[in-house]
């Protein structure tokens, strides 16, 4: 295995995972990346490892630029083992390496590792070591999406080393954006933003307001492509991501017992066509719930529906109403619908979880006894309606 060259003596040395399909819960169907930078200086630096299971790939790609124990600085922007699970190795093979961190990586380095005979050494934001004609900046990114969480920025290449910031998950034979088709690009990262990244809105915002004023002509990445060509998009989306911005779609997700439910998912996608509004239906028997909440990212609308089973919400929807209550999206206008036979609890539980998200619902949930009939359709197009006039 070899190393590639991403800019002058500026090296991607780390591994491909093509076979990974789950990521805490979010499915990966193009597997990831881990992906590590060597920089030849005066000051040879390696930014980032790779997950220990690859470490075997990166030392392979490193040696075929130099030894592993000519590298003088190994920075740590994030301690996720996806990350640093390189690390223990890399000391071992180079005792005197320089770890660079910050103050909430060496915590984390703490209880992940043993490091007491380790070479620390800890950076904030605007800190600044010079390699040799090169230079290293640092940028604390604490919550995107740990506290120990920074960025690298090499002011003389204009290459910002953005850590999880701007990834995707996905294993592509080629490096760069502009190698690979940009809508599978684009729909990886709006699905790496809103299953890893969308809790920390936050966090992101004050991020962006600090990168926007440096002048970048490439962005690399942890997992996924390096931006070269497409990077005011990535940029620009992130700001809208962080931000809460919508367009005017519709994403309808539901599951269904005996097709009542289902029914009445239709009627409310066929009102939102009705309105011209672009509108998904994701039954959850066939759609991942991580799938769906890359979907839901930027929709203005979203409809949630659920018969009642057991005094409550069916299994797949009940996982998929405590997923996004853990991503925390927010400025979305909801509408609950379901049908039940001799309980009909379960939109209830529904309608509890989500009004802790500040969701706007101009009616209460539509929960219709067995099937529903032509006056029930009716109501739920007059509640979609009565939405989509707010």
């Amino acid at each position: 295995m070899r190393a590639f060259e991403i800019s002058n003596d500026i090296f991607w040395v780390g591994g491909k995972d093509w076979n990974m399909r789950n990521f805490h819960g979010y499915e990966t169907k193009r597997g990831t990346t881990y992906n590590a930078y060597l920089m030849l200086d005066e000051k040879n630096v390696l930014i980032d490892t790779v997950k220990a299971d690859f470490f075997p790939q990166m030392k392979q790609r490193i040696e075929s630029i130099t030894p592993l124990d000519k590298i003088d600085i190994l920075v740590a922007n994030h301690i996720e083992p996806d990350h640093s699970g390189g690390i223990e190795k890399m000391v071992e093979i180079n005792p005197s390496i320089r770890i660079i961190t910050n103050k909430s990586g060496l915590k984390a380095l703490g209880r992940h590792y043993s490091i007491q005979n380790w070479n620390i050494e800890l950076v904030k934001t605007g800190d600044e070591i010079k390699i040799g004609k090169r230079s290293l900046t640092f940028v604390l990114a604490p919550m995107v999406h740990w506290p120990d969480s920074m960025t690298t920025y090499i002011k003389e290449d204009q290459i910002l080393f953005s850590n999880d910031a701007f990834g995707q998950h996905m294993a592509t034979a080629a490096l760069f954006d502009d190698e690979n088709p940009l809508d599978i690009i684009m729909e990886e990262a709006s699905k790496y933003y809103a299953n890893i990244v969308w809790p920390y809105a936050g966090p992101v915002k004050k991020v962006m307001s600090g990168i926007h004023d440096l002048p970048i002509k490439m962005i690399a990445t942890s997992h996924g492509v390096i931006w070269r060509k497409h990077i005011s998009e990535i940029l620009r989306k992130y700001t809208d991501w962080s931000l809460g911005k919508h367009i005017n779609k519709a994403v309808i997700v539901y599951d269904s017992m005996w097709g009542s439910t289902e029914k009445m998912a239709h009627q409310v996608m066929s009102t939102f066509e009705k309105h011209n509004i672009p509108v998904t239906l994701r039954n959850l028997k066939h759609y991942h719930v991580s799938d769906v909440a890359g979907e839901i990212l930027d929709a203005k609308y979203i409809a949630i529906g659920s018969p009642t089973l057991n005094n409550t919400m069916l299994p797949t929807v009940s996982a998929f109403v405590m997923y996004i209550k853990g991503l925390h999206p927010t400025n979305k206008y909801g509408y609950i619908f379901g049908s039940y036979g001799w309980n009909n609890s379960a939109l209830k539980e529904i309608e509890n979880l989500l009004v802790k998200l500040n969701w706007v619902f101009k009616k209460p949930a539509r929960n219709v006894e067995y099937r529903p009939d032509q006056e029930d359709l009716n109501q739920i197009t007059q509640d979609v309606e009565e939405l989509i006039r707010s």
